[in-house]
Protein backbone atom coordinates (compact mmCIF):
# COMPACT_ATOMS: atom_id res chain seq x y z
CA UNK A 1 0.00 0.00 0.00
CA UNK A 2 1.18 3.84 -0.39
CA UNK A 3 3.19 5.50 2.34
CA UNK A 4 0.19 7.15 3.93
CA UNK A 5 -2.14 4.17 4.39
CA UNK A 6 0.86 2.37 5.99
CA UNK A 7 1.41 5.56 8.39
CA UNK A 8 -2.45 5.31 9.55
CA UNK A 9 -2.13 1.40 9.98
CA UNK A 10 1.27 1.78 12.07
CA UNK A 11 0.13 4.92 13.94
CA UNK A 12 -3.35 2.90 15.33
CA UNK A 13 -1.32 0.02 16.55
CA UNK A 14 0.94 2.41 18.05
CA UNK A 15 -2.21 3.91 19.36
CA UNK A 16 -3.69 0.24 20.28
CA UNK A 17 -0.60 -0.65 22.06
CA UNK A 18 0.50 2.27 23.84
CA UNK A 19 -1.83 4.96 23.38
CA UNK A 20 -2.79 4.66 27.51
CA UNK A 21 0.84 5.91 28.89
CA UNK A 22 2.04 7.54 25.81
CA UNK A 23 -1.28 9.44 24.67
CA UNK A 24 -0.94 11.04 20.98
CA UNK A 25 3.23 10.11 20.85
CA UNK A 26 1.93 6.75 20.44
CA UNK A 27 0.13 7.52 17.32
CA UNK A 28 3.15 9.33 16.16
CA UNK A 29 5.47 5.95 17.04
CA UNK A 30 3.33 4.22 15.39
CA UNK A 31 3.46 5.88 12.28
CA UNK A 32 7.13 6.12 11.92
CA UNK A 33 7.29 2.11 12.53
CA UNK A 34 4.93 1.78 9.86
CA UNK A 35 7.13 3.39 7.94
CA UNK A 36 10.56 1.71 8.83
CA UNK A 37 10.11 -0.96 6.28
CA UNK A 38 9.54 0.69 3.23
CA UNK A 39 12.93 2.26 4.10
CA UNK A 40 14.69 -0.38 2.03
CA UNK A 41 14.40 1.95 -1.29
CA UNK A 42 17.64 3.76 0.14
CA UNK A 43 19.78 0.85 -0.70
CA UNK A 44 19.25 1.74 -4.16
CA UNK A 45 22.02 3.49 -4.63
CA UNK A 46 24.14 0.66 -3.69
CA UNK A 47 22.44 -1.63 -5.99
CA UNK A 48 21.82 -2.46 -9.97
CA UNK A 49 18.31 -1.59 -10.64
CA UNK A 50 17.71 -5.16 -11.05
CA UNK A 51 18.66 -5.88 -7.60
CA UNK A 52 16.66 -3.23 -6.11
CA UNK A 53 13.27 -4.62 -7.99
CA UNK A 54 14.20 -8.11 -6.24
CA UNK A 55 15.42 -6.25 -2.68
CA UNK A 56 12.59 -3.72 -2.74
CA UNK A 57 9.39 -5.63 -0.04
CA UNK A 58 11.76 -8.39 0.46
CA UNK A 59 13.68 -9.31 3.91
CA UNK A 60 12.06 -5.68 5.38
CA UNK A 61 8.84 -6.79 5.02
CA UNK A 62 8.85 -10.18 6.16
CA UNK A 63 7.86 -12.38 9.32
CA UNK A 64 11.32 -12.65 10.71
CA UNK A 65 12.12 -8.71 10.16
CA UNK A 66 8.88 -8.26 12.35
CA UNK A 67 10.74 -10.02 15.30
CA UNK A 68 13.98 -8.96 15.33
CA UNK A 69 13.49 -5.09 14.16
CA UNK A 70 10.79 -5.15 16.75
CA UNK A 71 12.87 -6.15 19.19
CA UNK A 72 15.62 -4.43 18.44
CA UNK A 73 13.32 -1.49 17.68
CA UNK A 74 11.59 -1.27 20.95
CA UNK A 75 15.32 -1.14 22.62
CA UNK A 76 16.50 1.51 21.17
CA UNK A 77 13.15 3.96 21.56
CA UNK A 78 13.34 2.39 25.08
CA UNK A 79 16.84 3.79 25.45
CA UNK A 80 16.00 6.72 23.56
CA UNK A 81 13.66 7.91 25.90
CA UNK A 82 15.93 7.93 28.86
CA UNK A 83 18.73 9.80 27.08
CA UNK A 84 19.35 12.93 27.67
CA UNK A 85 19.49 14.32 24.04
CA UNK A 86 16.09 12.36 23.90
CA UNK A 87 14.31 16.04 22.73
CA UNK A 88 17.08 16.62 19.60
CA UNK A 89 16.99 13.20 18.41
CA UNK A 90 13.15 13.12 18.26
CA UNK A 91 13.00 16.86 16.53
CA UNK A 92 15.03 15.74 14.13
CA UNK A 93 13.26 12.28 13.84
CA UNK A 94 9.62 14.28 13.45
CA UNK A 95 11.20 17.15 11.03
CA UNK A 96 12.07 14.19 8.75
CA UNK A 97 8.70 12.23 8.90
CA UNK A 98 6.40 15.47 9.15
CA UNK A 99 8.71 16.80 5.33
CA UNK A 100 8.52 13.49 3.93
CA UNK A 101 4.59 13.09 3.52
CA UNK A 102 4.28 16.31 1.37
CA UNK A 103 7.14 14.84 -0.86
CA UNK A 104 6.03 11.31 -0.85
CA UNK A 105 2.80 13.09 -2.08
CA UNK A 106 4.22 15.20 -4.98
CA UNK A 107 6.54 11.97 -6.14
CA UNK A 108 3.56 9.93 -5.96
CA UNK A 109 1.81 12.39 -8.67
CA UNK A 110 4.30 13.66 -10.40
CA UNK A 111 7.57 11.84 -10.37
CA UNK A 112 9.24 8.58 -12.02
CA UNK A 113 12.06 6.82 -10.31
CA UNK A 114 14.75 8.54 -11.98
CA UNK A 115 14.23 11.31 -10.14
CA UNK A 116 13.43 10.03 -6.16
CA UNK A 117 16.87 11.71 -5.09
CA UNK A 118 15.73 14.91 -6.04
CA UNK A 119 12.59 14.58 -3.75
CA UNK A 120 15.17 13.04 -1.12
CA UNK A 121 16.45 16.79 -1.89
CA UNK A 122 13.59 18.16 -0.93
CA UNK A 123 12.49 16.43 1.99
CA UNK A 124 15.56 16.87 3.77
CA UNK A 125 15.26 21.07 2.40
CA UNK A 126 11.94 20.76 3.98
CA UNK A 127 13.29 19.18 7.48
CA UNK A 128 15.33 22.02 8.28
CA UNK A 129 12.88 24.89 8.80
CA UNK A 130 10.29 22.18 10.47
CA UNK A 131 12.98 21.32 12.81
CA UNK A 132 13.63 24.72 13.75
CA UNK A 133 10.14 25.77 14.36
CA UNK A 134 9.62 22.80 16.66
CA UNK A 135 12.57 23.75 18.74
CA UNK A 136 11.01 26.39 19.60
CA UNK A 137 8.14 24.59 20.09
CA UNK A 138 9.75 22.54 22.59
CA UNK A 139 11.51 25.25 24.27
CA UNK A 140 7.97 26.24 26.02
CA UNK A 141 7.01 22.71 26.70
CA UNK A 142 7.84 20.35 29.83
CA UNK A 143 9.84 17.54 29.71
CA UNK A 144 8.03 13.80 28.63
CA UNK A 145 8.64 11.07 30.84
CA UNK A 146 7.66 7.94 29.51
CA UNK A 147 5.83 5.39 31.30
CA UNK A 148 6.15 2.22 28.49
CA UNK A 149 8.43 -0.47 29.62
CA UNK A 150 10.92 -2.21 27.37
CA UNK A 151 8.41 -4.95 26.39
CA UNK A 152 5.78 -2.84 25.46
CA UNK A 153 7.94 -0.62 23.34
CA UNK A 154 9.01 -4.01 21.21
CA UNK A 155 5.52 -5.49 21.22
CA UNK A 156 4.47 -1.99 19.74
CA UNK A 157 7.59 -2.32 17.04
CA UNK A 158 6.67 -5.93 16.58
CA UNK A 159 2.98 -5.44 15.30
CA UNK A 160 3.77 -2.00 13.34
CA UNK A 161 6.36 -4.15 11.16
CA UNK A 162 3.91 -7.23 10.55
CA UNK A 163 0.71 -5.62 9.77
CA UNK A 164 2.63 -3.53 7.29
CA UNK A 165 4.16 -6.69 5.55
CA UNK A 166 0.42 -7.96 5.99
CA UNK A 167 -1.10 -4.96 4.36
CA UNK A 168 1.05 -4.91 1.72
CA UNK A 169 0.61 -8.79 0.51
CA UNK A 170 -3.20 -7.86 -0.32
CA UNK A 171 -1.64 -5.81 -3.17
CA UNK A 172 -0.78 -7.38 -6.70
CA UNK A 173 2.98 -5.70 -6.15
CA UNK A 174 2.80 -8.27 -3.25
CA UNK A 175 5.51 -9.05 -0.24
CA UNK A 176 8.59 -11.50 0.42
CA UNK A 177 6.51 -12.48 2.94
CA UNK A 178 8.91 -15.79 4.84
CA UNK A 179 12.25 -14.29 3.62
CA UNK A 180 15.14 -15.05 4.07
CA UNK A 181 13.40 -18.79 3.75
CA UNK A 182 11.68 -18.68 0.67
CA UNK A 183 11.52 -15.54 -2.17
CA UNK A 184 7.90 -16.90 -2.63
CA UNK A 185 5.80 -13.19 -3.19
CA UNK A 186 2.17 -13.31 -1.02
CA UNK A 187 0.02 -11.74 -3.17
CA UNK A 188 -3.78 -11.78 -2.86
CA UNK A 189 -4.09 -9.23 -4.98
CA UNK A 190 -7.63 -7.69 -3.51
CA UNK A 191 -6.43 -3.79 -3.39
CA UNK A 192 -4.90 -1.47 -4.96
CA UNK A 193 -1.75 0.09 -3.87
CA UNK A 194 -3.54 3.50 -3.52
CA UNK A 195 -7.20 3.06 -1.98
CA UNK A 196 -7.81 6.87 -0.65
CA UNK A 197 -11.31 6.65 -0.22
CA UNK A 198 -11.73 2.66 0.59
CA UNK A 199 -9.36 2.23 3.01
CA UNK A 200 -7.96 5.19 4.15
CA UNK A 201 -10.08 8.04 4.88
CA UNK A 202 -11.99 6.21 6.99
CA UNK A 203 -9.06 5.08 8.63
CA UNK A 204 -7.87 8.67 8.91
CA UNK A 205 -11.32 10.30 10.39
CA UNK A 206 -11.58 7.62 13.30
CA UNK A 207 -7.82 8.30 14.32
CA UNK A 208 -8.47 12.64 14.22
CA UNK A 209 -11.08 11.68 16.31
CA UNK A 210 -9.11 9.32 18.93
CA UNK A 211 -6.56 11.81 19.03
CA UNK A 212 -9.01 14.83 20.65
CA UNK A 213 -9.74 12.85 23.18
CA UNK A 214 -7.69 12.03 26.78
CA UNK A 215 -5.27 8.93 26.50
CA UNK A 216 -7.33 7.08 28.99
CA UNK A 217 -10.86 7.86 27.88
CA UNK A 218 -12.98 5.24 26.45
CA UNK A 219 -13.94 7.01 23.65
CA UNK A 220 -10.48 7.38 22.35
CA UNK A 221 -10.30 3.35 22.32
CA UNK A 222 -13.69 3.25 20.83
CA UNK A 223 -12.23 5.18 18.03
CA UNK A 224 -9.01 3.73 17.31
CA UNK A 225 -10.92 0.26 17.40
CA UNK A 226 -13.47 1.89 14.96
CA UNK A 227 -10.56 2.62 12.40
CA UNK A 228 -9.08 -0.66 13.12
CA UNK A 229 -12.45 -2.44 12.40
CA UNK A 230 -13.54 -0.68 9.42
CA UNK A 231 -10.21 -0.98 7.35
CA UNK A 232 -10.13 -4.62 8.30
CA UNK A 233 -13.34 -4.92 7.15
CA UNK A 234 -12.92 -3.51 3.79
CA UNK A 235 -9.70 -5.90 3.54
CA UNK A 236 -12.21 -8.82 3.70
CA UNK A 237 -14.86 -6.94 1.72
CA UNK A 238 -12.47 -6.43 -1.09
CA UNK A 239 -11.06 -10.75 -1.16
CA UNK A 240 -15.16 -11.09 -1.56
CA UNK A 241 -15.20 -8.61 -4.32
CA UNK A 242 -12.20 -10.27 -5.82
CA UNK A 243 -14.16 -13.84 -5.61
CA UNK A 244 -17.21 -12.03 -7.12
CA UNK A 245 -15.03 -10.38 -10.28
CA UNK A 246 -13.18 -13.61 -10.84
CA UNK A 247 -16.62 -15.69 -11.31
CA UNK A 248 -17.83 -12.61 -13.70
CA UNK A 249 -14.72 -13.02 -15.78
CA UNK A 250 -14.32 -16.41 -16.15
CA UNK A 251 -18.04 -16.91 -16.98
CA UNK A 252 -17.19 -14.04 -19.92
CA UNK A 253 -14.42 -16.54 -20.81
CA UNK A 254 -16.32 -19.90 -21.36
CA UNK A 255 -18.98 -17.76 -23.12
CA UNK A 256 -16.50 -16.31 -25.41
CA UNK A 257 -14.70 -19.53 -26.05
CA UNK A 258 -11.27 -18.68 -24.74
CA UNK A 259 -9.36 -21.51 -23.19
CA UNK A 260 -6.84 -21.14 -20.45
CA UNK A 261 -4.70 -21.91 -18.02
CA UNK A 262 -4.58 -19.76 -15.12
CA UNK A 263 -6.08 -16.19 -14.65
CA UNK A 264 -4.68 -13.38 -11.93
CA UNK A 265 -6.82 -10.20 -11.13
CA UNK A 266 -6.69 -6.85 -9.24
CA UNK A 267 -8.51 -3.60 -9.06
CA UNK A 268 -7.07 -0.42 -10.90
CA UNK A 269 -5.65 2.42 -8.73
CA UNK A 270 -7.59 4.10 -6.51
CA UNK A 271 -10.77 2.16 -6.49
CA UNK A 272 -12.49 -1.26 -5.90
CA UNK A 273 -15.25 -0.96 -8.70
CA UNK A 274 -12.89 -1.27 -11.69
CA UNK A 275 -10.41 -4.55 -12.25
CA UNK A 276 -7.96 -5.64 -14.68
CA UNK A 277 -7.81 -9.53 -14.91
CA UNK A 278 -4.73 -11.23 -17.06
CA UNK A 279 -5.17 -15.03 -18.20
CA UNK A 280 -2.76 -17.23 -20.10
CA UNK A 281 -3.25 -19.52 -22.92
CA UNK A 282 -0.89 -21.55 -24.97
CA UNK A 283 0.77 -18.78 -26.89
CA UNK A 284 -0.86 -15.28 -25.81
CA UNK A 285 -2.67 -13.86 -22.94
CA UNK A 286 -5.72 -12.12 -22.89
CA UNK A 287 -6.50 -8.92 -20.57
CA UNK A 288 -9.88 -7.67 -19.80
CA UNK A 289 -11.06 -4.59 -17.68
CA UNK A 290 -14.34 -4.99 -15.93
CA UNK A 291 -16.13 -2.82 -13.88
CA UNK A 292 -19.33 -3.92 -11.42
CA UNK A 293 -20.99 -0.76 -13.27
CA UNK A 294 -20.71 -2.11 -16.76
CA UNK A 295 -23.58 -3.61 -18.82
CA UNK A 296 -21.86 -4.98 -21.76
CA UNK A 297 -19.85 -7.41 -22.38
CA UNK A 298 -15.68 -7.79 -21.37
CA UNK A 299 -13.97 -7.23 -24.75
CA UNK A 300 -10.20 -9.10 -24.00
CA UNK A 301 -6.85 -7.94 -25.83
CA UNK A 302 -5.14 -10.73 -27.27
CA UNK A 303 -1.08 -10.27 -26.29
CA UNK A 304 1.05 -12.61 -27.59
CA UNK A 305 3.88 -13.34 -25.18
CA UNK A 306 6.72 -13.65 -27.44
CA UNK A 307 8.99 -15.57 -25.01
CA UNK A 308 11.00 -16.83 -27.95
CA UNK A 309 12.23 -13.54 -28.57
CA UNK A 310 14.41 -13.81 -25.53
CA UNK A 311 16.05 -16.45 -23.58
CA UNK A 312 14.28 -18.45 -21.17
CA UNK A 313 14.46 -18.23 -17.50
CA UNK A 314 16.34 -20.94 -16.59
CA UNK A 315 19.56 -19.52 -19.30
CA UNK A 316 19.55 -15.86 -18.49
CA UNK A 317 19.74 -14.09 -14.52
CA UNK A 318 18.17 -10.68 -15.47
CA UNK A 319 14.94 -12.79 -17.58
CA UNK A 320 14.70 -15.23 -14.15
CA UNK A 321 14.20 -12.31 -11.78
CA UNK A 322 11.43 -10.51 -13.87
CA UNK A 323 9.90 -13.50 -15.22
CA UNK A 324 9.86 -14.28 -11.60
CA UNK A 325 9.21 -10.62 -10.25
CA UNK A 326 5.90 -11.14 -12.83
CA UNK A 327 5.14 -14.60 -11.64
CA UNK A 328 5.37 -15.36 -15.35
CA UNK A 329 2.41 -12.85 -16.65
CA UNK A 330 4.44 -11.31 -19.10
CA UNK A 331 5.10 -10.47 -22.88
CA UNK A 332 8.07 -9.80 -24.58
CA UNK A 333 8.40 -6.60 -27.33
CA UNK A 334 11.20 -5.66 -29.76
CA UNK A 335 11.71 -2.65 -29.64
CA UNK A 336 12.04 0.06 -33.02
CA UNK A 337 15.28 0.86 -31.13
CA UNK A 338 16.55 -2.35 -31.12
CA UNK A 339 15.99 -2.65 -27.49
CA UNK A 340 13.60 -5.70 -25.91
CA UNK A 341 10.50 -4.79 -23.36
CA UNK A 342 9.38 -6.84 -20.93
CA UNK A 343 5.58 -5.97 -19.75
CA UNK A 344 4.35 -7.19 -16.75
CA UNK A 345 0.77 -7.60 -17.35
CA UNK A 346 -0.63 -8.13 -13.73
CA UNK A 347 -1.08 -4.53 -13.46
CA UNK A 348 -2.52 -4.13 -17.23
CA UNK A 349 -2.77 -1.51 -19.36
CA UNK A 350 -3.67 2.48 -19.24
CA UNK A 351 -6.23 2.52 -22.08
CA UNK A 352 -6.46 -1.24 -23.31
CA UNK A 353 -4.64 -0.77 -26.51
CA UNK A 354 -1.07 -2.86 -25.83
CA UNK A 355 0.84 -0.54 -27.67
CA UNK A 356 4.66 0.00 -26.63
CA UNK A 357 3.70 2.38 -23.83
CA UNK A 358 0.66 1.06 -22.52
CA UNK A 359 1.49 -1.25 -19.90
CA UNK A 360 2.16 0.11 -16.74
CA UNK A 361 5.14 -1.95 -15.44
CA UNK A 362 7.81 -2.10 -18.41
CA UNK A 363 11.42 -3.25 -18.46
CA UNK A 364 14.02 -2.11 -21.31
CA UNK A 365 17.07 -4.74 -21.90
CA UNK A 366 19.41 -4.77 -24.00
CA UNK A 367 22.46 -7.59 -24.25
CA UNK A 368 26.21 -7.36 -23.42
CA UNK A 369 29.05 -8.16 -24.81
CA UNK A 370 28.61 -11.73 -23.21
CA UNK A 371 25.28 -11.78 -25.14
CA UNK A 372 23.67 -11.67 -21.93
CA UNK A 373 20.88 -9.26 -20.76
CA UNK A 374 20.67 -6.18 -18.86
CA UNK A 375 18.12 -4.35 -17.62
CA UNK A 376 18.50 -0.29 -18.79
CA UNK A 377 15.70 0.85 -16.66
CA UNK A 378 12.00 0.28 -15.40
CA UNK A 379 9.21 2.25 -16.59
CA UNK A 380 6.46 2.53 -14.56
CA UNK A 381 3.45 5.04 -15.36
CA UNK A 382 2.83 6.79 -17.79
CA UNK A 383 5.32 7.82 -20.65
CA UNK A 384 6.52 11.37 -20.55
CA UNK A 385 4.00 12.39 -23.76
CA UNK A 386 1.12 11.36 -22.17
CA UNK A 387 -1.07 13.37 -20.27
CA UNK A 388 -1.45 12.17 -16.65
CA UNK A 389 -4.74 14.21 -16.33
CA UNK A 390 -6.09 12.35 -19.60
CA UNK A 391 -5.18 9.36 -17.80
CA UNK A 392 -7.34 9.74 -14.28
CA UNK A 393 -10.18 11.38 -16.46
CA UNK A 394 -10.28 8.04 -18.84
CA UNK A 395 -9.91 6.20 -15.79
CA UNK A 396 -13.29 7.81 -14.06
CA UNK A 397 -15.11 7.21 -16.83
CA UNK A 398 -14.15 3.70 -17.08
CA UNK A 399 -15.07 3.22 -13.66
CA UNK A 400 -18.72 4.17 -14.34
CA UNK A 401 -18.94 1.88 -16.84
CA UNK A 402 -19.75 0.75 -20.03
Amino acid sequence: MDSVSQMVLGAAVGEAVLGRKLGNRAMFWGAVGGTIPDLDVITSPFLSELQSLAFHRGISHSIFFAVLGGLASGWLLYRLHKSPYYRQILMAILSLFISCIPTSLFFFLFADDHQRYYYAALALGLAVPIFMGLKRWYAERPKFISEASLRSWQWMFFWAYLTHALLDTFTMYGTQLFMPFSDYRAAIASISVADPFGYTLPFVICLVIASRYNRTTSKRRFWTYAGIAISTGYLLLTIWHKQKINRVYRAQLTEQGISYTRMISGPAIMNNFLWNATVEAEDAYYMGQYSIFDTSPISFLKVPKNHDLISAPSEDNTVNVLSWFSDGFYSVYHRADGLFQINDLRFGTFRGTGEKNDFIFRFVLDRDANGNYELLRTEGGPSEEDDRGEIFKDLWLRIKGI
